[in-house]
C-alpha cells in the first residue's frame, strides 16, 4: 500500500516510470484516461496499427493535443510527451522504456509482443488475457528467466480474484473457490453477433448510435470471455476448472458460501478448489437478487473453532454451518487501475497475478453441428463458444484453444457442443504459437 509513496520518491529524482502501450481501443483508452493524472507516470508511446484512432481516442480521452504530438520517442523521452506510432517493435526496442501494456486483445499479436518486450528486457502488463490463457505459463516462464515481471493488469477481473486468493492464503484459511459474476443464463452460450443485442435490452437505434463490436459482446454473452478469463486464474492460483467446464450457477451475494462449497458439503462443486462463475441470472432467465455481476469472490473455510466463532463475530457473510466464509470486492474498472500493474512491477518486481504452471485451458467448442470445409470464426462469433477445462484434459484431447479458432477450415465435420480438436481443423498459420504451445506442454500441472 506504497506504491504512491513509491512513485512520488522516484519522480522526485527526475526518474519517472516510463511506459508504453500497445493498442487504443476501450481498455487502453480507460488507461490513458487515468494517466495524464497521475504524476511520474509517463506513457512514452503508443503503438496503434490505426494511428488515426489511436488519436481519436486520446481526444476521446481529453488528452491535450500538444502531449501527444512527440516526433520520436527520444523526442518523448526528453520533452514528456508521448509519440503516437504504427509500429510496436519500436518500443520494444527504446531504452527508455521499462514497461510495455498490451491491449490489443488479439491473441497470436497479444503473444508474439510480450514475447518480444521481453526478450528486450522489459517488463509485460498483460491486458490481453486471451494470449495470456494461450500461452501465458511459457510467457511467464520466459519473463522469469530474463529478470522481468510479467503480470495479469489490475483492474480486470483474473488480477482481482488473485489479490483475493492471495488473502484468503495470506490469512491462513483454506481456500475452497474462487470466481466472478456474470450475466448468464444456459441458453446464452448460442448467441451470436446477430442476435448479441437482445440479450443486452437494446434496440437497433440504440446499437446503431454506439461504437460497438458484436463479437466482442457476443464472447461477454456466450460464455467465451468466462471461460477465459477463469482458465487464466487457474494457471495463477492453482485452482482447477472442472473437468466438465464451468457450471453457472445461479447465485446473490448471501448464497456464496452455500453454492461455491463442495457437494459433500452441501455445495454445488464436484470438490474443492475449483474456478466458477456466479450467474446473474436464473436458468429461466429472472435477475438473481443481489447478484455479483461486475464482482469477484472467493470461498473459504475456517481451520478451526476459534475461527470459525470469529467469522461469526465480525459479522462474516458464512453458510449455516458457519465454517465457511465469503469475501469479494462489489466491482472493478478495467484500464482505470491498470497503473497498479504497472508501478508494481516496475516500483517493487513483483506482478499483480501472474500464471504459474498450465492448469487450465479454454478450448473451442461447437456451437452447433457443421460441415467439412466450414470456416470457424473464433471468439465471440457464429461458430464456437469457448470451455474452460483441465489443460490435462486439454492436451490429451489435442484441443483446439480458442485463440486460434479463427479462420480456420474444418476438415472433418463436427457436432453441437463438440470440442474442436487439432485434428478437426487445416492448420496453416500460427505455427509458431502451436511450437509455443508445444513447449508449454511441459509446464502441466502435475
Amino acid at each position: 500500500m506504497n506504491l504512491h509513496a513509491k512513485l512520488a520518491e522516484r519522480n522526485a529524482q527526475g526518474k519517472p516510470v516510463r511506459i508504453g502501450l500497445i493498442g487504443a481501443g476501450k481498455f487502453g483508452s480507460m488507461i490513458l484516461a487515468q494517466a495524464k493524472h497521475i504524476e511520474g507516470y509517463h506513457i512514452v508511446g503508443i503503438a496503434d496499427l490505426d494511428v488515426a484512432k489511436a488519436r481519436q481516442s486520446l481526444d476521446r480521452v481529453h488528452w491535450d493535443a500538444e502531449q501527444y504530438r512527440a516526433t520520436s520517442i527520444a523526442d518523448a523521452y526528453a520533452s514528456g510527451k508521448t509519440y503516437v506510432l504504427d509500429d510496436a517493435n519500436t518500443l520494444f526496442e527504446a531504452g527508455e522504456i521499462e514497461v510495455i501494456i498490451e491491449a490489443t486483445g488479439h491473441p497470436t499479436a497479444g503473444t508474439r509482443h510480450a514475447i518480444k518486450a521481453i526478450e528486450n528486457g522489459k517488463h509485460v502488463v498483460m491486458v490481453n488475457v486471451e494470449a495470456d490463457v494461450m500461452c501465458g505459463p511459457y510467457i511467464a516462464d520466459l519473463a522469469r528467466q530474463n529478470g522481468v515481471v510479467y503480470s495479469m493488469a489490475y483492474g480486470d477481473q483474473p488480477a482481482a480474484i488473485c489479490e483475493l486468493v492471495d488473502w484468503v492464503h495470506a490469512s491462513g484459511f483454506e481456500l475452497i473457490s474462487a470466481g466472478k459474476g456474470m450475466n448468464f443464463a444456459p441458453h446464452y452460450r448460442y448467441s451470436t453477433p446477430d442476435t448479441v443485442w437482445g440479450f443486452f435490452g437494446w434496440t437497433d437505434e440504440e446499437v446503431a448510435a454506439g461504437d460497438f463490436n458484436p463479437k466482442m459482446y457476443n464472447s461477454f454473452t456466450d460464455g467465451t470471455k468466462a471461460a477465459i478469463e477463469m482458465a487464466a486464474v487457474a494457471n495463477a492460483t492453482g485452482l482447477d476448472c472442472p473437468n466438465e467446464g464451468l457450471a453457472f450457477p445461479p447465485a446473490g451475494l448471501h448464497d456464496l458460501t452455500r453454492v461455491f462449497k463442495p457437494v459433500s458439503e452441501g455445495g454445488r462443486l464436484p470438490k474443492k478448489g475449483l474456478v466458477d462463475i456466479a450467474a446473474s441470472r436464473e436458468p429461466d432467465g429472472r435477475v438473481v437478487l443481489n447478484n455479483i455481476q461486475y464482482g469477484m469472490f472467493v470461498t473459504f473455510k475456517a481451520p478451526d473453532e476459534y475461527t470459525r466463532a470469529c467469522f461469526k463475530q465480525y459479522g462474516m457473510l458464512t453458510d449455516e454451518s458457519g465454517w465457511y466464509g465469503s469475501m469479494w470486492r462489489p466491482f472493478h474498472l478495467i484500464g482505470l487501475e491498470t497503473s497498479v500493474s504497472v508501478l508494481s512491477a516496475v516500483l517493487r518486481n513483483e506482478p499483480t497475478g501472474c500464471s504459474h504452471e498450465f492448469r487450465g485451458d479454454a478450448v473451442a467448442t461447437a456451437k452447433g453441428d457443421f460441415a467439412v470445409g466450414d470456416i470457424l470464426d473464433g471468439e465471440g462469433g457464429f461458430k464456437v463458444w469457448a470451455n474452460a477445462i483441465p489443460a490435462t484434459k486439454s492436451v490429451a484431447h489435442k484441443a483446439l484453444p480458442i485463440g486460434l479458432a479463427h479462420n480456420v477450415k474444418l476438415k472433418r465435420a463436427i457436432k453441437k457442443d463438440q470440442i474442436v480438436t487439432m485434428d478437426d481443423v487445416e492448420i496453416v498459420d500460427d505455427l509458431d504459437i502451436h511450437a509455443i504451445r508445444e513447449k508449454q506442454n511441459k509446464l502441466l500441472a502435475g
